[in-house]
């Protein structure tokens, strides 16, 4: 089993920069595909970006291309989501979540083994 916490959310003006961590718990964590998703207001979840276990093959949703940067550390059990160039339309909860399937497959977020509980990201204008 893994349990997921998310740290690093907070409040940010347009521009600025935010790393958000994810700690996760269980021996097989370097097994999994981790990435981020994110819910804004009103909205459907999002799949933000993701990483397959060996951190090798990344994945991004176009629009934080070059503003983003998912890595881990498997020898910690960590996941970090650097974001830079922040945006008001970046404000959401971000999740972050292990599919032991494939990065594939936790892109397209259908087969989430784990999730966490969320942290709040919020960028003003």
């Amino acid at each position: 089993q893994v349990q997921l916490v998310e740290s690093g959310g907070g409040l940010v003006q347009a521009g600025g920069s935010l790393r958000l961590s994810c700690a996760a718990s269980g021996r097989t964590f370097s097994s999994y595909a981790m990435g981020w998703f994110r819910r804004a207001p009103g909205k459907g979840r999002e799949f933000v970006a993701g990483l397959s276990w060996s951190g090798e093959s990344t994945n991004y949703t176009d629009s934080v291309k070059g503003r983003f940067t998912i890595s881990r550390d498997n020898a910690k059990n960590m996941v970090y989501l650097q974001m830079n160039s922040l945006k008001p339309e970046d404000t959401a909860v971000y999740y972050c979540a292990a599919c032991l399937k494939s990065l594939f497959q936790l892109v397209r977020g259908t087969l989430i083994d784990h999730w966490g509980q969320g942290t709040q990201v919020t960028v003003s204008s």
